[in-house]
Protein backbone atom coordinates (compact mmCIF):
# COMPACT_ATOMS: atom_id res chain seq x y z
CA UNK A 1 0.00 0.00 0.00
CA UNK A 2 1.12 3.06 -0.73
CA UNK A 3 4.90 1.88 -2.14
CA UNK A 4 4.66 3.62 -5.81
CA UNK A 5 3.27 6.67 -4.80
CA UNK A 6 6.28 6.78 -1.62
CA UNK A 7 9.17 5.96 -3.95
CA UNK A 8 7.54 8.55 -6.67
CA UNK A 9 7.69 11.30 -4.07
CA UNK A 10 11.08 10.71 -2.57
CA UNK A 11 12.70 11.28 -6.00
CA UNK A 12 10.83 14.20 -6.66
CA UNK A 13 12.20 15.49 -2.88
CA UNK A 14 15.60 14.06 -3.70
CA UNK A 15 15.47 16.42 -6.39
CA UNK A 16 14.39 19.58 -4.58
CA UNK A 17 17.06 18.98 -1.48
CA UNK A 18 19.56 19.30 -4.31
CA UNK A 19 18.99 22.79 -4.84
CA UNK A 20 20.92 25.20 -2.60
CA UNK A 21 18.11 27.54 -3.15
CA UNK A 22 14.18 26.68 -4.73
CA UNK A 23 13.13 28.94 -6.92
CA UNK A 24 9.40 28.79 -8.54
CA UNK A 25 10.52 27.00 -11.81
CA UNK A 26 12.05 24.40 -9.42
CA UNK A 27 8.91 24.49 -7.15
CA UNK A 28 6.72 23.66 -9.82
CA UNK A 29 8.06 21.42 -11.92
CA UNK A 30 8.84 18.80 -8.88
CA UNK A 31 4.71 19.85 -7.99
CA UNK A 32 3.78 18.50 -11.81
CA UNK A 33 5.71 15.21 -10.63
CA UNK A 34 3.62 15.06 -7.51
CA UNK A 35 0.55 15.79 -8.85
CA UNK A 36 1.51 13.01 -11.99
CA UNK A 37 1.93 10.61 -8.75
CA UNK A 38 -1.09 11.24 -6.96
CA UNK A 39 -2.92 10.45 -10.35
CA UNK A 40 -1.49 7.28 -10.66
CA UNK A 41 -2.01 6.52 -6.95
CA UNK A 42 -5.77 7.12 -8.48
CA UNK A 43 -6.32 9.80 -6.30
CA UNK A 44 -9.62 12.10 -7.35
CA UNK A 45 -8.59 14.78 -9.75
CA UNK A 46 -10.51 17.44 -7.71
CA UNK A 47 -8.63 16.56 -4.72
CA UNK A 48 -5.31 16.03 -6.30
CA UNK A 49 -5.59 19.70 -7.88
CA UNK A 50 -6.35 21.13 -4.64
CA UNK A 51 -3.40 19.35 -3.15
CA UNK A 52 -1.06 20.78 -5.17
CA UNK A 53 -2.41 24.68 -4.70
CA UNK A 54 -2.18 24.43 -0.85
CA UNK A 55 1.30 22.77 -1.38
CA UNK A 56 2.83 25.39 -3.77
CA UNK A 57 0.72 28.27 -2.26
CA UNK A 58 2.97 27.41 1.27
CA UNK A 59 6.15 26.02 -0.59
CA UNK A 60 6.78 30.06 -2.57
CA UNK A 61 6.05 31.82 0.56
CA UNK A 62 8.41 33.04 2.88
CA UNK A 63 8.61 30.13 5.15
CA UNK A 64 10.41 28.17 2.26
CA UNK A 65 12.08 30.95 0.30
CA UNK A 66 14.21 32.06 3.07
CA UNK A 67 14.27 28.92 5.19
CA UNK A 68 18.31 27.58 5.10
CA UNK A 69 16.75 23.81 4.28
CA UNK A 70 14.21 24.82 1.64
CA UNK A 71 14.19 21.16 0.27
CA UNK A 72 13.19 19.90 4.04
CA UNK A 73 10.55 22.36 4.32
CA UNK A 74 8.77 21.53 0.98
CA UNK A 75 8.61 17.86 2.80
CA UNK A 76 7.23 19.45 5.94
CA UNK A 77 5.17 21.37 4.15
CA UNK A 78 3.80 18.20 1.77
CA UNK A 79 3.45 16.08 5.42
CA UNK A 80 1.27 18.64 6.63
CA UNK A 81 -0.83 18.98 4.13
CA UNK A 82 -1.17 15.45 3.24
CA UNK A 83 -2.50 14.80 7.11
CA UNK A 84 -4.77 17.84 6.54
CA UNK A 85 -6.24 16.20 3.69
CA UNK A 86 -6.77 12.79 5.14
CA UNK A 87 -8.36 14.35 8.12
CA UNK A 88 -5.83 15.27 10.81
CA UNK A 89 -7.41 13.78 13.50
CA UNK A 90 -7.86 9.56 14.74
CA UNK A 91 -11.85 9.12 14.95
CA UNK A 92 -13.20 6.87 17.03
CA UNK A 93 -16.55 5.02 16.52
CA UNK A 94 -19.67 6.72 18.13
CA UNK A 95 -20.55 5.18 21.43
CA UNK A 96 -22.80 8.34 22.63
CA UNK A 97 -26.71 7.08 23.67
CA UNK A 98 -28.86 4.95 25.54
CA UNK A 99 -27.02 1.19 25.89
CA UNK A 100 -27.58 -0.58 24.01
CA UNK A 101 -26.14 1.72 21.31
CA UNK A 102 -25.97 0.42 17.72
CA UNK A 103 -23.68 0.48 14.80
CA UNK A 104 -24.95 -0.09 11.11
CA UNK A 105 -21.88 -1.67 9.06
CA UNK A 106 -23.16 -0.89 5.18
CA UNK A 107 -21.42 -1.23 2.04
CA UNK A 108 -22.00 -3.14 -1.41
CA UNK A 109 -21.56 -7.03 -1.56
CA UNK A 110 -17.89 -8.30 -1.35
CA UNK A 111 -16.53 -5.24 0.43
CA UNK A 112 -15.56 -6.90 3.51
CA UNK A 113 -19.09 -6.05 5.74
CA UNK A 114 -19.40 -9.53 7.79
CA UNK A 115 -15.76 -10.01 8.29
CA UNK A 116 -15.41 -6.65 9.39
CA UNK A 117 -18.07 -6.58 12.25
CA UNK A 118 -16.38 -9.74 13.57
CA UNK A 119 -13.15 -7.53 13.46
CA UNK A 120 -15.07 -4.58 15.71
CA UNK A 121 -15.98 -7.12 17.75
CA UNK A 122 -12.68 -8.01 18.66
CA UNK A 123 -11.91 -3.96 18.46
CA UNK A 124 -14.56 -3.76 20.96
CA UNK A 125 -13.78 -5.96 23.19
CA UNK A 126 -10.43 -4.98 24.01
CA UNK A 127 -12.01 -1.42 24.91
CA UNK A 128 -14.05 -3.23 27.61
CA UNK A 129 -17.43 -3.33 25.77
CA UNK A 130 -19.60 -6.15 25.14
CA UNK A 131 -20.68 -6.64 21.41
CA UNK A 132 -24.12 -8.18 20.12
CA UNK A 133 -23.54 -9.26 15.98
CA UNK A 134 -26.82 -9.14 14.48
CA UNK A 135 -26.84 -10.66 10.77
CA UNK A 136 -29.39 -8.34 9.22
CA UNK A 137 -28.51 -9.82 5.70
CA UNK A 138 -30.93 -12.30 4.46
CA UNK A 139 -30.23 -12.30 0.84
CA UNK A 140 -26.95 -13.48 0.67
CA UNK A 141 -26.38 -16.88 0.70
CA UNK A 142 -25.15 -18.46 4.10
CA UNK A 143 -23.82 -14.53 5.49
CA UNK A 144 -25.94 -15.53 8.07
CA UNK A 145 -23.58 -18.90 8.72
CA UNK A 146 -20.91 -17.19 8.60
CA UNK A 147 -21.57 -14.34 11.11
CA UNK A 148 -22.80 -16.61 13.55
CA UNK A 149 -19.58 -19.17 12.81
CA UNK A 150 -17.80 -15.78 13.29
CA UNK A 151 -19.37 -15.56 16.69
CA UNK A 152 -18.52 -18.54 18.23
CA UNK A 153 -15.14 -17.76 17.38
CA UNK A 154 -14.89 -14.64 19.43
CA UNK A 155 -17.10 -16.03 21.84
CA UNK A 156 -19.38 -13.25 21.40
CA UNK A 157 -23.45 -13.93 21.24
CA UNK A 158 -25.11 -13.55 18.24
CA UNK A 159 -28.54 -12.64 17.11
CA UNK A 160 -30.62 -15.63 15.30
CA UNK A 161 -32.00 -14.48 12.52
CA UNK A 162 -33.72 -16.50 9.94
CA UNK A 163 -33.65 -15.81 6.38
CA UNK A 164 -37.30 -15.02 5.98
CA UNK A 165 -37.41 -12.56 8.44
CA UNK A 166 -37.61 -8.57 7.67
CA UNK A 167 -34.17 -6.97 8.05
CA UNK A 168 -35.77 -4.29 9.82
CA UNK A 169 -37.44 -6.59 12.58
CA UNK A 170 -34.48 -8.28 12.92
CA UNK A 171 -32.42 -5.03 13.74
CA UNK A 172 -35.58 -3.88 16.01
CA UNK A 173 -35.49 -6.56 18.19
CA UNK A 174 -32.10 -7.46 18.53
CA UNK A 175 -31.84 -4.73 20.79
CA UNK A 176 -34.23 -6.21 23.14
CA UNK A 177 -31.95 -9.67 22.74
CA UNK A 178 -28.81 -8.02 23.74
CA UNK A 179 -30.01 -6.46 26.82
CA UNK A 180 -31.08 -9.68 27.69
CA UNK A 181 -27.58 -11.28 26.36
CA UNK A 182 -26.59 -8.07 28.58
CA UNK A 183 -24.83 -6.24 25.74
CA UNK A 184 -24.09 -2.71 25.32
CA UNK A 185 -22.98 -2.43 21.33
CA UNK A 186 -24.83 -3.84 18.16
CA UNK A 187 -23.26 -4.42 15.22
CA UNK A 188 -25.73 -4.57 12.35
CA UNK A 189 -24.02 -6.59 9.38
CA UNK A 190 -26.50 -5.44 6.13
CA UNK A 191 -27.07 -6.83 3.00
CA UNK A 192 -25.38 -5.41 -0.03
CA UNK A 193 -25.48 -5.57 -3.31
CA UNK A 194 -23.16 -5.52 -6.65
CA UNK A 195 -23.76 -2.30 -7.23
CA UNK A 196 -25.97 0.68 -5.84
CA UNK A 197 -29.72 0.79 -6.22
CA UNK A 198 -32.97 2.20 -4.89
CA UNK A 199 -34.41 -1.24 -3.57
CA UNK A 200 -31.14 -1.53 -1.07
CA UNK A 201 -30.69 1.62 -0.39
CA UNK A 202 -34.39 2.32 0.64
CA UNK A 203 -34.03 -0.75 2.98
CA UNK A 204 -30.99 0.75 4.70
CA UNK A 205 -33.00 4.12 5.48
CA UNK A 206 -36.12 1.79 6.79
CA UNK A 207 -33.19 -0.23 9.31
CA UNK A 208 -31.85 3.38 9.91
CA UNK A 209 -34.87 5.30 10.87
CA UNK A 210 -36.18 1.95 13.07
CA UNK A 211 -32.94 1.42 14.80
CA UNK A 212 -31.73 5.63 15.26
CA UNK A 213 -27.85 4.24 15.32
CA UNK A 214 -24.94 6.16 16.70
CA UNK A 215 -22.45 5.14 14.02
CA UNK A 216 -22.98 4.38 10.55
CA UNK A 217 -20.14 2.85 8.94
CA UNK A 218 -19.39 2.37 5.17
CA UNK A 219 -17.20 -0.76 4.49
CA UNK A 220 -15.32 0.31 1.41
CA UNK A 221 -13.09 -2.06 -0.45
CA UNK A 222 -9.78 0.20 -0.97
CA UNK A 223 -8.38 -1.96 -3.88
CA UNK A 224 -11.35 -0.34 -5.73
CA UNK A 225 -9.51 3.27 -6.00
CA UNK A 226 -11.68 6.09 -7.09
CA UNK A 227 -14.81 3.47 -6.80
CA UNK A 228 -14.51 3.68 -3.64
CA UNK A 229 -14.46 7.57 -3.29
CA UNK A 230 -17.69 7.24 -5.33
CA UNK A 231 -19.63 4.63 -3.58
CA UNK A 232 -18.54 6.26 -0.09
CA UNK A 233 -20.21 9.84 -2.07
CA UNK A 234 -23.40 7.97 -2.87
CA UNK A 235 -23.99 6.09 0.65
CA UNK A 236 -23.22 9.51 2.76
CA UNK A 237 -26.33 11.34 0.41
CA UNK A 238 -28.64 8.78 1.22
CA UNK A 239 -28.00 7.52 4.55
CA UNK A 240 -25.46 10.46 6.14
CA UNK A 241 -22.58 8.18 7.32
CA UNK A 242 -20.59 8.59 10.48
CA UNK A 243 -17.88 7.22 8.49
CA UNK A 244 -15.99 4.67 6.72
CA UNK A 245 -13.73 1.37 7.37
CA UNK A 246 -11.26 0.86 4.24
CA UNK A 247 -11.43 -3.15 3.85
CA UNK A 248 -7.91 -4.57 2.32
CA UNK A 249 -5.81 -2.41 2.96
CA UNK A 250 -2.75 -4.91 2.75
CA UNK A 251 -3.32 -5.92 -0.94
CA UNK A 252 -2.35 -4.36 -4.25
CA UNK A 253 -4.20 -0.98 -3.57
CA UNK A 254 -2.82 2.38 -4.92
CA UNK A 255 -3.90 4.73 -1.76
CA UNK A 256 -6.35 6.89 -3.86
CA UNK A 257 -9.62 6.06 -2.00
CA UNK A 258 -7.47 6.86 1.12
CA UNK A 259 -5.93 10.14 0.16
CA UNK A 260 -9.84 11.16 -1.19
CA UNK A 261 -13.00 9.88 0.22
CA UNK A 262 -12.22 12.48 3.39
CA UNK A 263 -12.09 15.69 0.92
CA UNK A 264 -15.29 14.41 -1.06
CA UNK A 265 -17.48 13.57 1.24
CA UNK A 266 -16.49 15.36 4.33
CA UNK A 267 -16.54 12.13 6.53
CA UNK A 268 -13.48 10.54 8.35
CA UNK A 269 -11.81 7.00 7.90
CA UNK A 270 -11.91 5.23 10.88
CA UNK A 271 -10.26 2.25 10.72
CA UNK A 272 -8.29 0.19 7.88
CA UNK A 273 -8.34 -3.35 7.35
CA UNK A 274 -4.65 -4.28 6.99
CA UNK A 275 -4.66 -8.38 7.02
CA UNK A 276 -7.64 -11.30 7.11
CA UNK A 277 -7.03 -12.07 10.78
CA UNK A 278 -9.84 -10.39 13.32
CA UNK A 279 -6.97 -8.79 15.30
CA UNK A 280 -5.97 -6.90 12.33
CA UNK A 281 -8.25 -4.15 11.86
CA UNK A 282 -6.86 -0.58 13.01
CA UNK A 283 -7.44 2.93 13.72
CA UNK A 284 -7.04 5.32 11.46
CA UNK A 285 -4.07 7.85 12.21
CA UNK A 286 -3.76 10.21 8.96
CA UNK A 287 -0.27 11.89 10.72
CA UNK A 288 1.00 8.19 11.15
CA UNK A 289 -0.51 7.62 7.09
CA UNK A 290 1.17 10.89 5.89
CA UNK A 291 4.74 10.25 7.63
CA UNK A 292 4.52 6.46 6.16
CA UNK A 293 3.95 7.56 2.75
CA UNK A 294 6.63 9.99 3.05
CA UNK A 295 9.29 7.65 4.19
CA UNK A 296 8.91 8.86 7.89
CA UNK A 297 7.94 5.18 9.30
CA UNK A 298 5.66 5.11 11.64
CA UNK A 299 6.56 4.34 15.21
CA UNK A 300 4.04 4.88 17.23
CA UNK A 301 1.68 2.14 15.65
CA UNK A 302 4.66 -0.06 15.99
CA UNK A 303 5.12 0.86 19.64
CA UNK A 304 1.19 0.24 20.26
CA UNK A 305 1.76 -3.39 18.56
CA UNK A 306 4.27 -4.08 20.68
CA UNK A 307 2.66 -3.01 23.79
CA UNK A 308 -0.51 -5.24 22.81
CA UNK A 309 1.19 -8.57 22.75
CA UNK A 310 4.53 -8.01 25.33
CA UNK A 311 3.44 -9.37 29.02
CA UNK A 312 4.96 -6.92 31.35
CA UNK A 313 5.89 -9.74 33.57
CA UNK A 314 7.70 -11.88 30.90
CA UNK A 315 9.51 -8.60 29.79
CA UNK A 316 10.78 -7.66 33.20
CA UNK A 317 11.85 -11.38 33.70
CA UNK A 318 13.99 -11.06 30.10
CA UNK A 319 15.68 -8.12 31.11
CA UNK A 320 16.97 -10.15 34.36
CA UNK A 321 17.99 -13.10 32.02
CA UNK A 322 19.40 -10.50 29.20
CA UNK A 323 21.43 -8.64 32.14
CA UNK A 324 23.37 -11.90 33.84
CA UNK A 325 23.48 -13.40 30.28
CA UNK A 326 21.03 -16.51 30.40
CA UNK A 327 18.45 -15.83 27.66
CA UNK A 328 18.22 -19.42 26.36
CA UNK A 329 16.68 -21.06 23.49
CA UNK A 330 13.20 -21.23 25.09
CA UNK A 331 13.39 -17.58 25.63
CA UNK A 332 14.64 -16.99 21.62
CA UNK A 333 11.17 -18.68 20.43
CA UNK A 334 9.08 -16.93 23.12
CA UNK A 335 10.52 -13.88 22.07
CA UNK A 336 9.78 -14.68 18.39
CA UNK A 337 6.56 -15.75 18.84
CA UNK A 338 5.43 -12.52 20.58
CA UNK A 339 6.83 -10.47 17.65
CA UNK A 340 5.14 -12.68 14.49
CA UNK A 341 1.91 -11.54 16.64
CA UNK A 342 2.81 -7.87 16.01
CA UNK A 343 2.20 -8.78 11.86
CA UNK A 344 4.73 -9.47 8.89
CA UNK A 345 8.22 -8.42 9.91
CA UNK A 346 7.91 -6.57 6.58
CA UNK A 347 5.15 -4.15 7.62
CA UNK A 348 7.12 -3.99 10.94
CA UNK A 349 10.32 -2.93 9.24
CA UNK A 350 8.43 -0.50 7.06
CA UNK A 351 7.11 1.43 10.02
CA UNK A 352 11.29 2.13 11.50
CA UNK A 353 11.98 5.27 9.61
CA UNK A 354 14.19 5.18 7.11
CA UNK A 355 13.85 1.67 6.58
CA UNK A 356 11.91 2.70 2.85
CA UNK A 357 14.31 4.51 1.65
CA UNK A 358 17.28 1.89 2.43
CA UNK A 359 17.94 0.14 -0.71
CA UNK A 360 18.60 -2.56 1.71
CA UNK A 361 15.59 -3.15 3.17
CA UNK A 362 13.59 -1.26 0.29
CA UNK A 363 12.44 -4.19 -1.76
CA UNK A 364 12.91 -7.22 1.38
CA UNK A 365 10.75 -9.98 1.24
CA UNK A 366 10.92 -11.43 4.50
CA UNK A 367 10.14 -15.53 4.76
CA UNK A 368 8.26 -15.46 7.42
CA UNK A 369 7.87 -19.48 6.76
CA UNK A 370 11.55 -18.96 8.14
CA UNK A 371 10.19 -18.36 11.34
CA UNK A 372 8.00 -21.46 11.50
CA UNK A 373 11.05 -23.67 10.87
CA UNK A 374 13.02 -22.14 13.70
CA UNK A 375 9.60 -22.62 16.21
CA UNK A 376 9.45 -25.87 15.13
CA UNK A 377 13.21 -27.01 15.41
CA UNK A 378 13.26 -25.22 18.62
CA UNK A 379 10.39 -27.39 19.93
CA UNK A 380 11.80 -30.40 18.37
CA UNK A 381 14.46 -29.91 21.50
CA UNK A 382 14.27 -30.90 25.23
CA UNK A 383 13.92 -28.81 28.04
CA UNK A 384 17.59 -29.51 28.75
CA UNK A 385 19.17 -28.89 25.42
CA UNK A 386 17.13 -25.54 24.97
CA UNK A 387 18.18 -24.59 28.10
CA UNK A 388 21.72 -25.72 27.70
CA UNK A 389 22.32 -25.65 23.80
CA UNK A 390 26.38 -26.89 24.45
CA UNK A 391 25.05 -30.66 24.82
CA UNK A 392 23.66 -30.44 21.26
CA UNK A 393 25.62 -32.42 19.57
CA UNK A 394 25.80 -34.61 15.94
CA UNK A 395 23.40 -37.37 17.08
CA UNK A 396 20.77 -35.08 19.01
CA UNK A 397 21.12 -32.79 15.71
CA UNK A 398 19.68 -35.52 13.63
CA UNK A 399 17.12 -36.11 15.88
CA UNK A 400 15.92 -32.40 16.16
CA UNK A 401 15.89 -32.46 12.39
CA UNK A 402 13.83 -35.26 12.04
CA UNK A 403 11.36 -34.68 14.81
CA UNK A 404 11.19 -30.79 12.49
CA UNK A 405 11.02 -31.76 9.15
CA UNK A 406 13.67 -29.69 8.50
CA UNK A 407 17.99 -30.84 7.47
CA UNK A 408 20.49 -30.86 9.84
CA UNK A 409 22.13 -28.02 8.20
CA UNK A 410 18.66 -25.54 9.00
CA UNK A 411 19.33 -26.69 13.22
CA UNK A 412 23.36 -26.05 12.69
CA UNK A 413 22.41 -22.32 11.35
CA UNK A 414 19.86 -21.38 14.00
CA UNK A 415 22.38 -22.94 16.38
CA UNK A 416 25.28 -20.71 15.07
CA UNK A 417 23.08 -17.32 14.91
CA UNK A 418 21.74 -17.86 18.62
CA UNK A 419 25.79 -18.52 19.71
CA UNK A 420 26.28 -15.08 17.75
CA UNK A 421 23.25 -13.74 19.68
CA UNK A 422 24.80 -14.59 22.76
CA UNK A 423 28.19 -13.55 22.23
CA UNK A 424 26.64 -9.60 21.16
CA UNK A 425 24.77 -10.15 24.51
CA UNK A 426 27.80 -11.10 26.88
CA UNK A 427 29.52 -7.97 25.15
CA UNK A 428 26.69 -5.61 25.64
CA UNK A 429 26.38 -6.81 29.26
CA UNK A 430 30.21 -5.69 29.81
CA UNK A 431 29.31 -2.06 28.90
CA UNK A 432 25.67 -2.07 30.07
CA UNK A 433 22.49 -3.02 28.94
CA UNK A 434 21.50 0.40 27.67
CA UNK A 435 21.70 -0.61 24.07
CA UNK A 436 18.49 -3.22 24.81
CA UNK A 437 14.63 -2.34 24.50
CA UNK A 438 12.80 -3.53 27.28
CA UNK A 439 11.23 -7.49 26.06
CA UNK A 440 12.40 -7.07 22.73
CA UNK A 441 14.88 -9.28 20.79
CA UNK A 442 18.20 -7.77 21.07
CA UNK A 443 18.49 -8.41 16.53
Amino acid sequence: MFDNLSSRLDGVFRKLKGHGKLTEKSVEEGLKEVRIALLEADVHYRVAKKFIADVKARALGQEVMKSLTPGQQVVKIVNETLTTLMGENCEDLNLSGARPVSVMLVGLQGSGKTTTSGKLAVYLKKKGRKPYLVPADVYRPAAIDQLQKLGAQLGVPVYPSEPDMDPVDICDKARTAAVKEGCDVLLLDTAGRLHLDEALMAELVRIRDAVNPSDILLVADAMTGQDAVNIADSFNNSLDIGGVVLSKMDGDARGGAALSIRSITGKPIKFIGVGEKLSQLEPFHPDRIASSILGMGDVLTLIEKAQSVIDEEKAAELEKKLKKSQFTLEDFRDQMVQIRKMGSLSDLIGMIPGMKKNKQFKNLEVDERELVRIEAIINSMTPHERAHHQVINGSRRKRIARGSGTQVQDVNRLLKNYTQVMKMIKKLNKGGMRGLGRGMLPF
